[in-house]
């Protein structure tokens, strides 16, 4: 199997706008999206809101995620009630249904940071390293080292 590479001529921007497949017709469905989780969030219960999320609109249906399984099965039985509130707005008189997905969130932990210390003792070690040392780079670095631990302390 082979990968072609597909060499394509840069477009103006108002071709991109106006054809049915370029930036124009992205804008005009996120537009779509976020109405309707706008509609759908009013319309849940308080505990609900920030775990049900729509996801995309394909096909007639429109895609809700939510971070847990409970949540999409409340959604399944009042999936008739939502969907004729949806389909009251403008632009979405053709959704049929919803797909619902479980999208688990995975939090972003930072790494642990690792604080080196160097005690008082090493400090002084240091710094009387660097007043024998004649080499004035290596002086400058010892000295340098020999600051942290005063820092710390």
């Amino acid at each position: 199997m082979s990968i072609k590479v597909k060499r394509s001529r840069a477009q103006p921007i108002t071709q991109l706008l106006n054809t049915s497949a370029g930036a124009g017709h992205l804008m005009r469905q996120s537009r779509l999206i976020d109405q309707a989780q706008t509609h759908l969030r009013a319309h849940l219960p308080e505990e609900m809101r920030a775990h049900v999320f729509v996801g995309g609109f394909s096909n007639g249906r429109l895609t809700l995620i939510s971070s847990q399984a409970s949540w999409l099965t409340w959604l399944r039985y009042e999936q008739p009630r939502l969907l004729s509130l949806l389909q009251q707005l403008p632009g979405f008189a053709g959704v049929t249904g919803f797909t619902l997905k479980v999208r688990p969130v995975r939090t972003a932990t930072p790494p642990a940071r690792y604080a080196r210390t160097l005690s008082t003792s090493a400090g002084t070690t240091l710094m009387e390293c660097a007043e024998d040392t004649e080499h004035p780079k290596l002086k400058q670095a010892l000295e340098r080292l020999a600051s942290h631990a005063q820092r710390s302390s």
